[in-house]
């Protein structure tokens, strides 16, 4: 559930301080509910979970990501701190290109965080990190880089608009023909009510469109011009959904303390060929040993959804746990993703042990859905 993402004090007594971002009235004004999230207050739904999903799915929507981070990194020394401090080449892409990397721990190389990062210019980089994450990655961005390399956070100067679904360019177009025409993870930027703005093709549900970072000042003007074009809102819950149905991770869920990139079978994010990056050592010995566990997709014969935390069984025997789970309303069927003993990933059929109920399930590979 998303409020497991609460931030670092959930569980443990512990009140973490929650801001709000600069929509924060518009959302209100819109009757969204709000929730705590990542050290944020956000929009979990608007008129609902499942209505917002398949607008995303049949139309398009318009979500506040602005609780994700923005971290400015510029100068001379900036590529080379991103190749030696992240998993994926950059040499694999280029100037006016987005890739998704991850930043591993030392010693076991657990996902620290999962990521994008936005090449602006041949010495200009934004980095997005998750909420709760920003500050170890800043802290680490940091200590890579060198004399002449800035890095600054400016997550509170500006708001993400993430803009979501097949008929999203179409809205885009009536906004800016520029912001419609940024393709699939390229980046660039547009102009709007006289201020400069980037855009990515970036997103996290399976559908076409784009994330854009536009100034505080004018997020708001920004915000109404989407929905005059035909977007609707859409909050995080609808979002989780969305990337439920796609295998994508969620950190906090299928990466995090424990969860390797050869687990999380993320080593298409991985820049074997580089000289070094932060946990490469770690990493490769686990490679060279063989993993333990796989994250894997499970579906559910009916509509229960498994939920983070239970026992995913063969008989009486535990295979592992799931890491997420929920409702498809595109499949209307439970569906969610475990982390299984590498030895029985093959396996087609096993049970979810849901609050003491046995729910049937199949062992697949994700999306649960095709791209489109």
């Amino acid at each position: 559930p998303l409020s497991a993402q609460v931030g670092p004090g959930r569980g443990r007594g512990v009140v973490t301080a929650t801001r709000r971002c600069v929509l924060d009235a518009q959302h209100r004004a819109l009757g969204a509910r709000m929730t705590p999230f990542g050290g944020w207050e956000m929009p979990l739904q608007y008129t609902g979970v499942l209505e917002e999903h398949r607008a995303c799915r049949s139309r398009g929507v318009v979500f506040d990501v602005s609780h994700l981070g923005s971290v400015m990194l510029e100068g001379p020394g900036a590529f080379e701190a991103i190749q030696r401090l992240f998993t994926n080449d950059l040499g694999r892409i280029e100037p006016g290109r987005a890739q998704y990397t991850l930043l591993l721990d030392e010693a076991d190389a657990h996902a620290v965080d999962d990521l994008i990062i936005w090449w602006l210019g041949p010495e200009r980089f934004h980095v997005i990190p998750n909420a709760s994450n920003t500050a170890a990655v800043l802290d680490a961005l940091r200590e890579e880089a060198g004399t002449g390399t800035s890095v600054n956070e400016v997550t509170g100067e500006r708001a993400l608009l993430a803009v979501q679904g097949p008929a999203a360019r179409a809205a885009l177009s009536k906004v800016s023909e520029d912001l419609a025409q940024v393709g699939h993870f390229e980046v660039g930027s547009f102009p709007f009510a006289g201020v400069d703005c980037l855009v990515g093709g970036t997103g996290y549900t399976g559908e076409d469109g784009v994330e854009v970072l536009v100034p505080s000042a004018t997020a708001g003007s920004l915000f109404e011009a989407l929905l005059d074009a035909g977007l609707s809102p859409a909050g995080l819950g609808a979002r989780d959904t969305l990337r439920l149905e796609m295998g994508y991770p969620l950190h906090g869920h299928e990466l995090g303390p424990g969860i390797t990139p050869n687990q999380a079978g993320l080593n298409w994010a991985v820049g074997w060929d580089k000289a070094t990056f932060r946990g490469r050592e770690a990493l490769a010995r686990e490679r060279e040993a063989g993993v333990a566990r796989r994250l894997c997709g499970l579906l559910a014969e009916g509509r229960q959804a498994p939920r983070s935390g239970c026992s995913v069984m063969r008989g009486d025997e535990v295979l592992g746990e799931v890491t997420s789970g929920n409702f498809s309303p595109t499949l209307e069927r439970g569906i969610g993703l475990a982390l299984l003993d590498a030895t029985h990933t093959d396996l087609v059929e096993v049970t979810i042990d849901v609050r003491g109920r046995s729910v049937p399930a199949r062992v697949m590979r994700p999306p649960f859905i095709p791209p489109r």
